[in-house]
């Protein structure tokens, strides 16, 4: 028999077999690790300093012995394992515990118990892959079983909606909708079907156009049925939802006063003044797209997937976090895990390559040409486009070179002027920025997120003004000096080529 501190231990055939887990003290928290593992007796072994928890261990057939895990000779009596759980309540203990393993195992796995916040860098400093602080842990779970559970009322809330309407719904997507806007609007649309049982029909409405490329190869794809929003269409719907828009009037041309029933965005309601309450509104910006909402109703409601909508919704969630690496949070990426499986492999990447057209290429040219940069900041004006897609285009590429931390981008189509923000400086809130520095422009939308934003400002309250580019330089020259301020460049500084 192996003794340790003077109290019979486990039998010595121990100590040349093989365990794959080894826990050190016990406790509710070890007891419950014990039920999860789902792995037989011989495979765990324990240690604790309190006899009758051996006993009980023992009783219901655990390895288990008794001993002090701060013992520097404890870890030469027992096997070698793949993994340690260091789980006592003697912060002390622990931390000699850690220490010690580590030092004789240098390479097995530790995953440690911290009695207070203080001590989790402490246990990780000296050797725990993995510190648990069971304050925090429940703090999150309860978090994270918050936000499924108001997820889930929500999409229960939105079916009933839904069930109980007839006629039509018109989904509109953004002004000029992209693989969010119009993903999200075809999952809406599945929802209501299913809700409605076919008595209310649908149908997925845009304003501007569909300019940029892979936009245009997504839409052609996947034979998405959209049409162009028009007054008359309007009043054939009986019921209204905006999707990755917030309220009219933003990043559409509805008047502020239409009567909107379903509202579901990425982006902050905060501030935003309604003349009509909707039935139905989820704001959720933690969410990096829309799409990833629409995603989790569907999950919620257990529907079935469609090919050809999961390819959009995983598509629209890709394009919104720019590739996973931008506004991306945990639930973005567990919905886009969902959505894999049920995609159409080929279709994406034949959308994921479309080719560019000359318009886009000549835009993207006139956006390097006609750079400024200060003091990291790059403004570039692009004068006419027909295409105002490019520009967002022109602001992500010009993003990328270097010294540059933050690219606007701006132009004038036949009925807006456009800017297209882009940032990778975390001190910068380039939506609030944007937003702020707009603001008492007529008729101007302007906000977006910390890493990207836009501007859209309708050309109607200049109709004096004949030449574009005139009316382009009259316009953003007081807002980008207004910008400038704010962010603390100086305007007399000298441009960096």
């Amino acid at each position: 028999m192996v003794e340790t501190d003077g109290a019979p231990a486990a039998p010595q055939k121990n100590k040349n077999k093989q365990i794959k887990y080894l826990m050190l003290g016990c406790g509710s928290i070890g007891y419950n690790i014990l039920e999860e593992l789902d792995e037989t007796n011989d495979n765990i072994l324990i240690v604790d300093s309190d006899q009758k928890r051996i006993d009980d261990l023992r009783d219901h057939r655990h390895q288990a012995m008794i001993g002090d895990i701060s013992d520097p000779l404890l870890i030469t009596k027992i096997p070698e394992p793949e993994v340690v759980f260091v789980l006592s309540s003697n912060k002390d203990a622990n931390l000699a515990a850690v220490q010690n393993i580590r030092k004789a195992y240098p390479n097995v796995n530790i995953i440690a118990r911290a009695v207070d916040l203080f001590s989790t860098d402490l246990l990780a400093d000296n050797g725990a892959d993995v510190v648990l602080y069971p304050q925090q842990v429940v703090a999150k779970s309860a978090v994270n079983h918050m936000a499924n559970l108001i997820a889930s009322r929500n999409a229960q809330k939105l079916h009933s909606l839904l069930a109980s309407w007839t006629g039509t719904l018109g989904i509109i997507t953004h002004k000029n909708p992209d693989p969010d806007s119009i993903s999200s609007a075809m999952a809406l649309s599945v929802i209501a079907n299913d809700a409605s049982n076919g008595k209310l029909a649908t149908r997925i409405l845009y304003e501007g156009n569909i300019g940029h490329q892979e936009n245009r190869a997504f839409v052609n794809l996947l034979e998405i049925k959209m049409e162009h929003l028009t007054k008359d269409i309007l009043t054939e719907c009986n019921y209204l939802a905006l999707v990755d828009s917030v309220a009219p009037g933003m990043n559409n041309d509805l008047p502020s006063d239409t009567k909107i029933n379903i509202i579901i965005d990425h982006h902050s309601a905060d501030g935003v003044v309604r003349e009509n309450k909707p039935d139905f509104l989820e704001s959720r910006p933690e969410a990096g797209a829309t799409a990833s909402i629409l995603t989790q109703y569907l999950q919620e409601l257990y529907l079935p997937l469609d090919t050809k909508v999961a390819t959009a919704l995983f598509y629209g969630i890709r394009a919104d976090t720019h590739e996973f690496q931008r506004n991306i949070s945990s639930q973005d990426l567990y919905n886009a895990a969902y959505l894999l499986p049920h995609t159409d492999r080929a279709l994406l990447e034949i959308i994921m390559a479309p080719s560019l057209s000359q318009e886009t290429i000549d835009v993207l040219g006139a956006a390097i040409q006609n750079r400024e940069v200060k003091q990291g900041y790059l403004f570039s004006n692009v004068g006419y486009v027909r295409n105002r897609d490019a520009i967002p285009q022109a602001a992500d590429m010009l993003l990328t070179l270097e010294g540059v931390t933050t690219s606007l981008v701006y132009g004038i189509t036949d009925t807006h002027i456009t800017l297209s923000a882009r940032n990778k400086d975390i001190r910068l809130h380039v939506g609030d920025v944007m937003k702020e520095a707009f603001s008492k422009v007529p008729g101007a939308s302007a906000g977006g997120h910390a890493t990207m934003a836009a501007l859209s400002i309708p050309l109607n309250a200049f109709s004096l003004v004949k030449d574009k580019e005139e009316l382009l330089s009259m316009v953003i020259d007081p807002i980008l000096s207004n910008f400038m301020k704010l962010v603390g460049i100086s305007e007399a500084e000298g441009d960096e080529t």
